[in-house]
């Protein structure tokens, strides 16, 4: 590789502020090229904030930033693609334009930058640079298909390689593994292995201990806005890890309740829904917490959706106490007592740009209403301030706007809402993803709490450790059928992962 000059980057004394929210207090942040780095700390921490300041997305903050000794200026995210720092965002649909193919949505920001001085773009220059990158990336995916019809992996995939069309010094990924299997996971850091040898700079944000261990080489501990420590991860193990994000000693992360399961409530009677999953039979039992497992693309998703009302063309029966149910809606199938937490929070599980009050009573407002025509505005705020103390929602006032939020809080209230409207059917799907251990317990007290009410809870998830400390039996899921029904006491990951995989 010969001689490569290392670059480096450097964050004094970064503050933010959103409205009632101290985001980030003095922080110190110092990385270089050539080295993976992991951010890490617990929700509301500052780790997605931090990272936004250096992509130019937030332009409000105080403090200086340094390149090799230099004062740089980032206040907008060209200043930042100019000194070659680019980022991939945690929510990958928001950062793709759906109706333009995947070429275009790799070469968007080269293609916009020409048009200043250009009439005329050359489609066939766009689909023959944007598959040279792919290929780089090893990433199997035609550059004339359509971003709408993509998976999250390969969503996800296509934002790293728009990142590195162009020169990249320095690659932020937010959470980047959340939606991607394991071996999607693999072949992810195959790509930060190569760019590390190429002298790109990777930080990584996210939740997920083992991976960090497995492919970072620096780390840095934020808490509540503040930076805790910077050390070379070799030196850690993960114990201490949770410690210096918790600012305390780490809880049995799964709680533990008697509670007795009752009889069997709810019932999937060869169900589908036409294209992604068939033939499905599955029931739950009172008090039963009863998992879906399977690997990305295996139908969890599409399943969790179809029974809420989602798909059209569902074929089969659902039934809830004995009555076979007809809902065709999401909103029949909250009218029946089902309610659903879905995997894509912001786009489908909150209205972020509403306050945390307006969120919690979303779906119950005939509750604060008199004569179906007025809102009982006090009694509404009053619901959503004792939601916001047993929740243990972190937020300025009822009244901030949840997309100023963490995404452990945003979660919780994605939640919340439902425990307002008191659902027969709870279906959680990927509940904790981008959520940290601390916010990842609340949701467990949360799901554990629903169980021991006597409610039916389906808890869909990629990850096994949480099937096996939350829930009481699970079905497993491969190419969108059951390949599997377990019993959790009785399983382990081994065994989970071989009917995940296609055993038989």
């Amino acid at each position: 590789m010969g001689d490569i000059r290392r670059s480096n980057i450097e964050m004094k004394n970064i503050s933010i502020e959103f409205p009632g929210v101290k985001a980030l207090k003095e922080v110190n942040f110092v990385t270089e090229s050539g080295i993976s780095h992991a951010l890490i700390g617990a929700n509301g921490a500052g780790k997605s904030t931090l990272m936004k300041v250096l992509s130019g997305a937030y332009n409000h903050y105080t403090g200086e930033i340094f390149m090799d000794g230099k004062q740089v200026n980032i206040r907008s995210p060209k200043d930042a693609k100019d000194l070659g720092i680019q980022i991939v965002y945690q929510e990958v649909d928001t950062a793709l334009i759906p109706y333009l193919t995947v070429g275009e949505n790799i070469m968007l920001d080269e293609t916009v930058n020409d048009m200043g001085g250009k009439q005329f773009v050359s489609w066939k220059e766009i689909h023959r640079k944007s598959k040279e990158v792919l290929e780089r990336l090893h990433v199997p995916v035609s550059t004339r298909k359509l971003a709408s019809e993509l998976t999250l992996a390969e969503k996800q995939m296509v934002l790293i390689a728009r990142a590195i069309s162009k020169e990249c010094k320095y690659l932020i990924l937010d959470e980047p593994t959340a939606p991607l299997s394991h071996a999607e996971t693999e072949e992810l850091f195959r790509i930060v292995r190569d760019l590390k040898q190429a002298n790109v700079g990777v930080i990584f944000i996210s939740h997920r201990l083992p991976e960090l261990f497995e492919i970072c080489d620096d780390i840095t501990i934020m808490r509540d806005g503040e930076f805790v420590v910077k050390e070379k991860i070799a030196n850690l193990v993960q114990n201490q890890v949770v410690e210096y994000m918790l600012g305390k000693k780490m809880d049995q992360q799964f709680p533990k309740h008697n509670i007795t399961i009752g009889e069997k409530c709810f019932e999937v009677k060869n169900f589908g829904d036409g294209t992604n999953v068939h033939d499905i039979n599955m029931y739950v039992r009172k008090g039963e917490v009863v998992g879906i497992g399977g690997l990305v693309g295996a139908g969890k998703t599409e399943l969790c959706k179809a029974i809420f009302g989602l798909s059209k063309g569902t074929t089969g029966d659902l039934i809830l106490n004995g009555k076979k149910l007809k809902h065709k809606t999401p909103h029949a199938a909250v009218k029946s007592g089902i309610a659903l937490v879905p995997e894509e929070r912001r786009k489908e599980g909150i209205l972020v740009s509403e306050s945390v009050s307006v969120n919690l009573t979303a779906v119950s407002l005939s509750k604060f209403t008199s004569l179906r025509t007025f809102l009982n505005f006090k009694k509404e705020r009053e619901i959503a301030k004792q939601m916001i103390t047993s929740l243990g929602v972190k937020t300025p006032s009822d009244q901030a706007k949840v997309k100023n939020l963490s995404g452990g809080n945003q979660q919780k209230i994605a939640i919340g809402k439902w425990l307002v409207g008191d659902s027969e059917v709870y279906i959680f799907d990927e509940p904790t993803k981008g959520v940290d251990v601390g916010a990842k317990r609340d949701i467990f007290e949360l799901i554990s709490g629903l169980a021991a009410k006597g409610k039916c809870v389906i808890y869909a998830s990629c990850e096994l450790s949480e099937l096996l400390g939350i829930t009481d039996r699970m079905y497993v899921l491969y190419d969108g059928e059951v390949a599997k029904e377990l019993e959790t006491s009785k399983t382990n990951e081994e065994e989970i992962l071989f009917y995940s995989t296609g055993g038989k």
